[in-house]
């Protein structure tokens, strides 16, 4: 079970302001992560990213998605049926397109990265849709960054 965001009682959460990630991050990247911004369907080089390896958080590097969790969902977006620990995720419901969604963010940085669906594939049936921008890819074998502090 995620967590909704405004528990802070389940993380120790990185606290940092919009404008010291905007001169961390390049402006695209800030833009979804914390403007909520979404990019185009099929630019993301991650949506057939294969290898084995751990997809973290762009912003503060957390682990959210093992390669294992990843499927083609056909959306143009890289496609996750679970995270590695679900107190990695945070979600809040989103109305912006009028119908309600579930919106995930990063549970440690609260940066946005996609909308969670009941679609996905078994065992979870869930399809966490995220922005390519918002996640780097770490090869497995390959040493983790370390986690991005204040």
């Amino acid at each position: 079970m995620t967590h909704t965001l405004g528990e802070d009682d389940w993380m120790d959460k990185l606290k940092k302001n919009k404008t010291d990630w905007q001169a961390e991050l390049e402006p695209a990247r800030y833009a979804i992560l914390f403007e909520e911004d979404t990019e185009r369907a099929w630019t993301s080089p991650l949506n057939d990213e294969k290898r084995a390896g751990t997809f973290i958080c762009a912003a503060c590097k957390l682990p959210l998605f093992a390669s294992t969790g990843k499927f083609d969902s056909g959306t143009g977006w890289p496609s996750f049926f679970q995270p590695i620990d679900d107190d990695n995720i945070a979600t809040k419901r989103d109305f912006k397109l009028i119908l309600p969604r579930t919106e995930y963010h990063c549970g440690r940085c609260g940066g946005h990265h996609g909308h969670v669906f009941n679609d996905g594939p078994q065992p979870t049936g869930l399809r966490y849709c995220n922005n390519g921008l918002a996640l780097e890819f770490v090869i497995e074998g390959e040493e983790l960054p370390p986690l991005r502090d204040e």
